[in-house]
C-alpha cells in the first residue's frame, strides 16, 4: 500500500471500466465514486461524489470507440477535477485515439492528434500516461509531460513461453513503419526479423508486394502497433504461409477490430492473434484464437511510480 503524503485516487469513465477497477486493485486503492451518464438531449453529465481537493487524481479513459464520447467524458471529468482543486491530475489514456492523424499527409488535412492534445490540456490534464503511441512523435505535441508504456514487452513475454528455438522462429513486421518495433520484439526473443513491404492505394486497403527476408519452415510472429479493419495483417498472415512459414501467430497491442476485421481474421492464416486490452472487446469480437493480455499490472505500477515521484521508464528494463 502506498504510503505518500497526499491522497491517491483513480477515477474512469465508461470507455473501460473494467480495465480501471484493475489497475485500481493492484495499486491498493478503490475506484473513485463519480457517475458518468447523459441528460436527455445526449449531453455528458458528470457528477463527482467524494472530495478530490489536493488529491493526486488519475483518470482511466481509452479513447477508443465511440471515441467521441469517450474523448468528451475524459475532458468534462477532467475539468470537474481542475474546478474541484484537485491537486494534480493525469490523464491514463490506455489507447489514443486520433493518433493516426498526426500528420498532414496531403494539403488541408487536420492534424488532429496535435488538436487532441491541446484539448487535454486545456481541460486540465497535468500529464498523460499512454501506451504505444502510433506515433511517438506525439509525445511532443503536448506542452505537459507524457510517459509512454510499451506494449512489446509484455507481448514478448507471452511468446517466450513458447520456448522455441531460435532459429525455429522469425518476427515479421507487416509494413515498414514497424520494422524499429519488430526489431525490439526480435532482440527480446533473439530471432532474426522479416519486412513486407506493401503498398496500401487507399485507407484501410493495403495490397502485399514482397517479403524480405526467409521465413519458409519457421513459425512466423506478425508485430504490429494496432490492428483496425485487419487487412494489412492477414494479407500478410496469408503471404507468410503461401511462402513456406510452417504457422503464422501474430499481435498487437491495440485491437480496434472495426469493420470486417473479425471476418478477415477468422478467415486468414493467423493460428493465434495476442492482443492487450487497452480497448476492450466485445463479445462478438471474442474468436476462438483471440489471446488478450492484461495491462493492469504495467499501469498500476506506473500510477505508483508517478504518484511516488519515482522512474517511470524503470518499468521495462
Amino acid at each position: 500500500m502506498i504510503t505518500h503524503g497526499k491522497n491517491i485516487k483513480i477515477f474512469t469513465g465508461n470507455s473501460h471500466p473494467e480495465l480501471a477497477k484493475e489497475i485500481a486493485d493492484i495499486v491498493g486503492v478503490g475506484l473513485g465514486n463519480a457517475n458518468v451518464g447523459r441528460f436527455s438531449d445526449g449531453e455528458i453529465s458528470v457528477d463527482i461524489n467524494e472530495t478530490v481537493r489536493g488529491a493526486d487524481v488519475f483518470v482511466v479513459q481509452s479513447t477508443c470507440a465511440p471515441v467521441n464520447d469517450n474523448l468528451m467524458e475524459l475532458l468534462i471529468m477532467m475539468d470537474a477535477f481542475k474546478r474541484a482543486s484537485a491537486g494534480r491530475i493525469t490523464a491514463v489514456i490506455p489507447y489514443y485515439g486520433y493518433a493516426r492523424q498526426d500528420r498532414k499527409a496531403k494539403a488541408r488535412d487536420p492534424i488532429t492528434a496535435k488538436l487532441v492534445a491541446d484539448l487535454l490540456t486545456a481541460a486540465g490534464a497535468d500529464r498523460v500516461l499512454t501506451m504505444d503511441l502510433h506515433a511517438a512523435q506525439i509525445q511532443g505535441y503536448f506542452n505537459i509531460p507524457v510517459d509512454h508504456l510499451l506494449g512489446v514487452p509484455l507481448l514478448a513475454k507471452y511468446f517466450q513461453g513458447f520456448n522455441l528455438d531460435e532459429d525455429e522462429i522469425v518476427v515479421v513486421s507487416p509494413d515498414l513503419g514497424s520494422v524499429t518495433r519488430a526489431r525490439k520484439f526480435a532482440d527480446r526473443l533473439h530471432a532474426p526479423i522479416a519486412i513486407i513491404d506493401k503498398r496500401r492505394p487507399k485507407a484501410n486497403v493495403s495490397e502485399i508486394m514482397n517479403v524480405i527476408g526467409d521465413v519458409k519452415g519457421k513459425v512466423a510472429i506478425l508485430v504490429d502497433d494496432m490492428i483496425d479493419t485487419a487487412g494489412t495483417i492477414t494479407n500478410a498472415a496469408n503471404a507468410l504461409a503461401d511462402l513456406g512459414a510452417k504457422e503464422v501467430y501474430a499481435c498487437c497491442t491495440h485491437a480496434v477490430l472495426s469493420g470486417p476485421a473479425v471476418e478477415r481474421i477468422k478467415n486468414s492464416a493467423i493460428k493465434e492473434l495476442v492482443v492487450l486490452n487497452t480497448i476492450p472487446l466485445t463479445e462478438d469480437k471474442m474468436l476462438d484464437n483471440i489471446k488478450v493480455l492484461s495491462v493492469a499490472p504495467v499501469f498500476a505500477e506506473a500510477i505508483k511510480r508517478i504518484y511516488e515521484d519515482l522512474s517511470v521508464s524503470k518499468i521495462f528494463e
